[in-house]
């Protein structure tokens, strides 16, 4: 799976969590930038990605991330095997 193809699916992953068709996430997009978003819409947010994508995040991983595209590069590293 390319990128791009993640950044759709993470796409999709926020529209349904935030019950939004109009949102359009980006690489910079961070909780900041959507008023819903908080303790409770992350954690959300972690499971219905592990489910898309079929992996487990380390606690500390998540933790580290700032925005979106960090988000996805990891999951692209993970499917990559690093």
């Amino acid at each position: 799976m390319t990128r791009e193809e993640i950044m759709e699916k993470v796409n999709e992953i926020f529209r349904d969590v935030f019950d939004d068709d109009t949102l359009v996430i980006t690489d910079s997009t961070n909780s900041d930038d959507i008023e819903d978003w908080d303790s409770l819409e992350h954690i959300s947010l972690i499971i219905s990605m592990e489910k898309e994508f079929n992996m487990k995040f380390d606690i500390k991983e998540v933790n580290k991330l700032e925005n979106v595209g960090q988000m996805v590069d990891m999951i692209y590293d993970k499917q990559q095997g690093r």
